[in-house]
């Protein structure tokens, strides 16, 4: 039993923060948009740029434009134009980050058309559809989890079910000298669920604590990476809570699988 809700326990936690990854991704990305304006002629694309930011700054549905500092973008191109001529010569792009207020399809499409009218031949970049893929990735690793705690659960439904029928066997007599004392399938059937019980809620202790020292220690390591996607993902006050009432969880589970096996068993018996 320890060994399973160790295992769980990973399990649960690992869901738990895909989850929140997922979570941070829709909050970080669902609502943010790049404009791109490509004109060559710097006037023209500085006069495109600062019409575009009005309009966008007046929208009710933008909650933030800014226009990306031109001395950044050089920045981030010398290390692949190298030091070969003046990069600020170039015809570099402007461009604009924009942070929609409550993003949904219809208002992301509201905001695009406005942005194609006003400059036709900017460029919209949406964060979400480069990054599609790697939320269907986090929507499969929830569901592996999910899935690895079910098997968990049916693992330990199984092997309730093998101890109640080892037990069974094993005081077979005594069973038999209380059917005839007047003790009922119920009453023989809670005896077990005790004992089980009691080494479910031990071993699933010892499991969890250890799971969640791990945890921790894991936690602490990705928080160090510095990585904006996983840096920033923190278990929430809910999500401990569930990881703590997981032994809990997993005994009334036992409970129930040993009540049912020896009802069973004992019915077969008769």
């Amino acid at each position: 039993m320890a060994i399973m809700m160790f295992l769980t326990t990973l399990a649960a936690a690992f869901g738990l923060g895909a989850l929140a990854t997922a979570r941070s991704l829709d909050t970080q990305l669902a609502g943010r948009l790049t404009v791109q304006l490509v004109e060559a002629d710097p006037a023209r694309r500085a006069a495109a740029e600062s019409r575009l930011m009005a309009l966008l700054q007046a929208n009710p549905d933008v909650a933030r434009a800014a226009g990306v500092d031109r001395g950044a973008l050089i920045a981030m191109l010398r290390p692949w134009l190298g030091d070969q001529g003046d990069v600020a010569d170039l015809p570099i792009p402007a461009m604009i980050d924009v942070e929609v207020r409550r993003p949904d399809p219809a208002r992301l499409a509201r905001i695009a058309d406005q942005i194609a009218r006003a400059v036709p031949d900017a460029r919209l970049d949406r964060y979400e559809s480069w990054m599609s893929p790697v939320a269907r990735f986090m929507q499969l690793m929830i569901a592996l989890a999910v899935g690895l705690v079910v098997l968990m659960a049916l693992a330990t439904t199984t092997v309730v079910a093998l101890a109640a029928r080892a037990g069974l066997d094993r005081h077979r007599e005594t069973i038999d000298v209380l059917h005839m004392l007047g003790s009922t399938d119920g009453q023989i059937a809670r005896l077990f669920q005790r004992r089980i019980a009691r080494d479910t809620l031990i071993g699933g202790l010892i499991g969890s604590a250890v799971g969640l020292v791990l945890c921790a220690f894991v936690g602490v390591q990705v928080a160090g990476l510095g990585a904006d996607l996983v840096g920033g993902v923190r278990f929430g006050l809910s999500d401990w809570l569930i990881l703590i009432a997981l032994p809990v969880l997993f005994t009334l589970l036992a409970i129930v699988a040993a009540r049912l096996a020896v009802l069973r068993l004992l019915e077969q018996r008769l």
